[in-house]
């Protein structure tokens, strides 16, 4: 056969020409004890006849000491993904870990190949992935199970992976402000909804939960995009309905173009109808009036990703990371229907 140039081949050549896993070649590059001598010289011989020459990013994955993190991410710009990426990369910092990102541009096909291919370079590291999405939850499915991975889900994880997932418990997060709500005197609660991967996220399945347990009516949901404006249209769809008097929204931003939408038609808040948002994005509280909303700590839940992938990609057991429950933080937003 031809020999190809060392400076070509990777791990995964080497693994696939020998006939065993990659994290085996790196153990026997970084000359672990876990390896059987048969099986080592053979890998040994292999790398030989190819030529091989392992890098420094090679030698740190295999050796428990991988230097680099890649972040899946749908969007950096929405305040959830933000300070998810914000927690990952502060708990990285200070383990030496570089962190880069890529961007899977929709759950198309092809933008999910194209992003598993990009992170799956057997020298890369390991990989997060925030899968509040659709996209998201794409690439985690498609990524090889060689690869070591942790994912930032919704609540409750997705019911057809078997990696590891972090989330925080946004499902009762959602029934406690519904029952807030219902506690004022509301005769049912509306909701907007955000985009979920499952089809009823745990906001909405919290929501839906808390009014069938207080046995009110559960009226139909309105489904908003990532998009203010598609909320600011669920928004006059609430407002033009005077039996509206209160809206659990999908997040905060879906809350701030709910709320327009009804000082447009003339009902105040919260004298004719009270909001709640999700998320607690740093604006909320000076709002007019300062939104109740549900305070999410994305960033501990970054931090907690990190530290998960670090242990699997060292071996060594990291310090548990305490997610703080998300907590209804009450403003001005929401008061007893008139």
């Amino acid at each position: 056969m031809t020999r190809r140039s060392s400076a070509s081949l990777s791990i995964r050549d080497v693994a696939a020409a020998a006939g065993v896993s990659y994290q085996t070649v790196s153990r026997v590059l970084n000359e672990s004890p876990n390896v059987n001598a048969g099986t080592r010289q053979h890998v040994l011989d292999v790398i030989d006849r190819l030529g091989y020459r392992p890098n420094r990013a090679a030698r740190a994955l295999g050796s428990g000491r991988a230097n680099a993190v890649t972040v899946v991410i749908a969007d950096t710009t929405l305040y959830g993904y933000a300070s998810t990426l914000r927690g990952i990369e502060e708990a990285a910092r200070p383990r030496g870990i570089a962190v880069g990102v890529r961007v899977v541009e929709s759950d198309r096909p092809d933008d999910v190949r194209h992003a598993v291919e990009y992170v799956t370079d057997p020298n890369a590291g390991g990989i997060v992935v925030v899968a509040f999405d659709a996209a998201g939850a794409g690439v985690l499915r498609a990524l090889p199970p060689d690869v070591p991975v942790v994912a930032a889900t919704e609540a409750g994880g997705l019911g057809d992976v078997t990696r590891p997932m972090i989330f925080l418990d946004e499902r009762q997060a959602a029934a406690d402000a519904t029952k807030h709500l219902l506690d004022l005197g509301h005769r049912t609660v509306h909701h907007v909804a955000i985009p979920s991967e499952t089809g009823t996220s745990a906001r909405q399945t919290g929501w839906r939960g808390a009014l069938e347990a207080a046995r009110v009516p559960v009226p139909e949901v309105l489904s908003a995009g990532w998009d203010v404006r598609s909320a600011y249209l669920a928004g006059q769809v609430l407002a033009v309905d005077p039996a509206v008097t209160a809206i659990l929204c999908g997040n905060d931003d879906t809350a701030m173009a709910v709320r327009r939408a009804l000082h447009e038609a003339g009902r105040d808040v919260p004298g004719d109808v009270s909001i709640v948002g999700f998320d607690d994005v740093p604006g909320a509280a000076y709002w007019t009036p300062a939104l109740t909303t549900v305070r999410m700590d994305f960033v501990a839940l970054g931090h907690a990703c990190l530290a998960a992938l670090a242990a699997e990609l060292t071996g060594v057991a990291q310090p548990a990371v305490e997610l703080a429950a998300p907590s209804l933080v009450i403003r001005e937003s929401t008061a007893a229907p008139r």
